[in-house]
């Protein structure tokens, strides 16, 4: 396990520089998650990844026994504008949500929803995230057979509009009608979509 974080952290700096600082946040009967935080001053970026979430595989609920090497790892990684608002709150419930396989028994996959069920950071008119397709930002980690490789998943915050919407009309839907409107995904104040 330790092993697997290692390389994890390794393609995070790879990836994203140093981070510049970072918490671990331990949840009963859950492995103990860390949150690290990069800054990308050239982007005016802030970027937060979990660490600690691939350490087991995420396991089918449906299985009676939960396979111990394989099956699908992930990390989780928000991008949000700087100085725009206090985002460093998102540390908790990024942490929670890299629980989430853990505790509920889940699959974290591109499409899913997650909600914290308050906002993720202070004044923050979004209290869910949209799971994005990986491999643009970091590469997926690549990891000795019969693992599976860990996958960075990017998260797209939504708001409750949003949320009830995609879950009507899909992930592809809402993700076309924020690309039609221009939507600035990385904006810590945006309001909802146009969802007429």
């Amino acid at each position: 396990m330790a092993e697997i974080l290692a390389l994890v952290e390794a393609r995070l700096r790879t990836a994203l520089g140093e981070p510049d600082a970072r918490a671990a946040i331990t949840f009963l009967g859950t492995d103990r998650i860390e949150v690290l935080r990069f800054i990308d001053a050239d982007a005016g970026l802030v970027r937060y990844a979990t660490l600690g979430m691939s350490a087991q595989p995420m396991a089918d609920p449906t299985a009676v026994l939960a396979d111990p090497v394989k099956g699908p790892r992930a990390e989780l990684v928000l991008s949000v504008r700087a100085g725009r608002a206090d985002t460093d709150k998102v540390l908790r419930p990024l942490a929670v949500l890299a629980a989430t396989p853990q505790v509920e028994g889940v699959v974290v996959a591109p499409g899913a929803s997650l909600d914290v069920g308050e906002p993720l950071w202070p004044d923050a008119t979004f209290s869910s995230v949209l799971v994005a397709e990986p491999g643009g930002l970091v590469e997926d980690l690549e990891l000795d057979a019969p693992m599976d490789p860990v996958r960075f998943l990017p998260l797209l915050p939504m708001t409750p509009n949003e949320a009830a919407w995609k879950r009507v009309h899909g992930a592809k839907a809402l993700e076309e009608r924020w690309l039609a409107n221009g939507t600035d995904l990385r904006d810590p104040l945006r309001g909802s979509v146009n969802l007429d």
